[in-house]
């Protein structure tokens, strides 16, 4: 399936581009938010707050962030939806047609990026909590989560569905699509670490090597890793896209008529 999702993948690099305008956004607000965040407490001083004060500070700064971080990584998943849709649908795509859709499911797409960081925050509070066997069970919980909303954003995209019905769409296909669903979160992840392979090699010579040789080499490997995680990142989601609307419509997409989805489902 990655293959397949490659060749969709190589007639819309602008898919590329959006990854790349989300780790950009994300960057923008990891900046806007720490930056002032420091300087205020630098400049109101320790004596104002001790390490208590410091200590919220950081607690605030670090909610917001994940929560605006998460809203970034929902919009601009949604634009990527948008124009893999687009693409599997005949169309051709462009970055604006793709954030101009994303764009007019904003209400849908907020509330679920609030409920997507409360699920998450919550599972992060009761994991530090809990025991061996509780941490376990939380990431259970984790994995099952993100298995029941694998098709909620393409369900908002593709079908105007809103936060609630978007997500007993996605749970409502899941007794259909959970093998495919599984494959994909398994074979993505497996071919992100062979891809991550060759930077840990590189990061070992660059180490043994030392001096300017190890700052190339990390700055070798930083844009290396970026670019694996823009390419998995738009393929994953064009796989996701054509899941959503064979699962929905019986029909095989464009560019997905020599894969072996309609199979896969025959098999399930």
């Amino acid at each position: 399936m990655a293959k397949v999702s490659w060749q969709v993948l190589r007639k819309d690099r602008e898919l590329l581009v959006i990854t790349v305008l989300s780790f950009a956004c994300s960057i923008v607000v990891l900046v806007g938010l720490w930056v002032p965040a420091i300087w205020l407490f630098d400049a109101s001083g320790p004596a104002d707050g001790g390490k208590g004060g410091m200590n919220q500070t950081l607690a605030l700064v670090g909610l917001a962030t994940a929560l605006a971080l998460t809203v970034v990584g929902v919009f601009f998943k949604g634009a990527l939806v948008s124009g893999a849709h687009e693409r599997l649908s005949g169309g051709d795509p462009t970055v604006r047609s793709s954030l101009r859709r994303a764009t007019s499911r904003l209400p849908a797409l907020l509330p679920w990026a609030v409920l997507t960081f409360a699920v998450g925050l919550m599972l992060a509070a009761l994991k530090e909590q809990a025991g061996r066997l509780g941490r376990f069970m939380t990431d259970m919980v984790g994995a099952a989560w993100g298995v029941a909303t694998f098709l909620v954003i393409p369900a908002m995209i593709v079908d105007g569905h809103g936060t609630v019905s978007g997500l007993k769409a996605s749970g409502s296909l899941l007794r259909e699509t959970w093998g495919e669903n599984l494959a994909a979160r398994v074979g993505f992840g497996l071919l992100g670490f062979l891809a991550i392979v060759p930077a840990v090699i590189l990061f070992f010579v660059a180490g043994a090597l030392g001096g300017a040789a190890l700052i190339v080499g990390i700055v070798v490997i930083l844009a290396y890793v970026a670019y694996v995680v823009v390419v998995l990142t738009a393929l994953s989601t064009v796989f996701q896209t054509a899941l959503y609307l064979y699962a929905t419509t019986g029909s095989v997409p464009a560019g997905f008529e020599g894969s072996n989805l309609r199979d896969s489902f025959i098999l399930n």
